[in-house]
């Protein structure tokens, strides 16, 4: 049996996100429920993988070992709950950098599924943006939005999107175990 994995976006799926970035691991908090989320994926034989836009990196607000360390305080906590991430994929480009990594390209997706041969068309990918889903029909997987960080108001302003929606990551998780 091959592997099965969701990808998380981070900030407004797994965590409270900002509109002046998340920039130290004290300012990243977990949203809740999302930590329990992570372990009710991984108890039903899911793996957690974690695909996010970083662009604070390029805008000079935070380097790549803030970045470590908010990942670990990530990590560290998920573990703490009985979750597992097993992996990280990110992109540090700003938007007007060129590369295809930056969703709502699919390059860290394709990367993902390169690494991990992971069959994109039975992997869920949940965000909150538009810009998440779109990654994620590009690349072939299953989106899945929620309504926590950006996701409310991109279900009111996206009234023609054709994906499941929930309230947040542990609603999503439920429905994802209760289907498999």
């Amino acid at each position: 049996m091959t592997e099965r994995y969701v990808i998380l976006d981070r900030d407004g799926t797994i965590n409270v996100d900002s509109d002046a970035f998340i920039k130290s691991p004290e300012e990243w908090l977990p949203l809740a429920g999302s930590l329990e989320a992570i372990a009710l994926l991984n108890r039903h034989g899911y793996k957690v993988v974690v695909i996010t836009n970083q662009s604070g990196i390029a805008r000079g607000l935070f380097d790549l070992a803030t970045l470590a360390a908010i990942h670990a305080k990530m990590r560290q906590l998920a573990s703490q709950a009985d979750g597992h991430i097993e992996a990280i994929y990110f992109c540090p480009h700003g938007p007007n950098d060129t590369c295809d990594c930056r969703k709502p390209l699919d390059g860290l997706f394709r990367r993902f599924a390169a690494d991990t041969q992971a069959d994109l068309s039975r992997t869920y990918a949940i965000g909150d943006s538009l810009r998440d889903i779109q990654a994620a029909e590009s690349a072939g997987a299953k989106p899945i939005l929620v309504k926590t960080g950006k996701g409310k108001k991109t279900a009111i302003n996206n009234p023609q999107l054709n994906v499941p929606i929930f309230d947040n990551l542990y609603d999503a998780a439920t429905h994802i175990v209760s289907t498999s």
